[in-house]
């Protein structure tokens, strides 16, 4: 499978490391409320088909990317930088 880096281009997954599920919002860091600590920590969903998540560019330029990938075949339909924004930031039908 191959993810295109923002700034490096297409490398191989072995580069990357999985951050985790790219929707998940993070509670308030002062948040008392154990219910929205809990299901950020442990509830997961398992979608099928096209899926946000963010990987980080590990063995390259370290940085996090958001990738879009299809859950079903991995084929991979978008990436960006996860913060701010590079002006060859979008890559599209990049193949895995």
């Amino acid at each position: 499978m191959l993810i295109t880096c923002p700034y490096c281009g297409p490398r191989d997954v072995s580069e990357f490391t999985y951050q985790g599920d790219g929707n998940r919002q993070r509670p308030a860091p002062a948040t008392k409320d154990l219910g929205a600590w809990n299901e950020y920590v442990y509830d997961r969903i398992n979608p099928a088909g096209d899926h946000n998540e963010i990987w980080q560019h590990s063995s390259g330029c370290r940085m996090h990317i958001h990738v879009v990938r299809n859950t079903l075949t991995h084929e991979i339909t978008d990436t960006r930088p996860a913060r701010g924004g590079h002006p060859a930031s979008r890559h599209h039908g990049a193949k895995s």
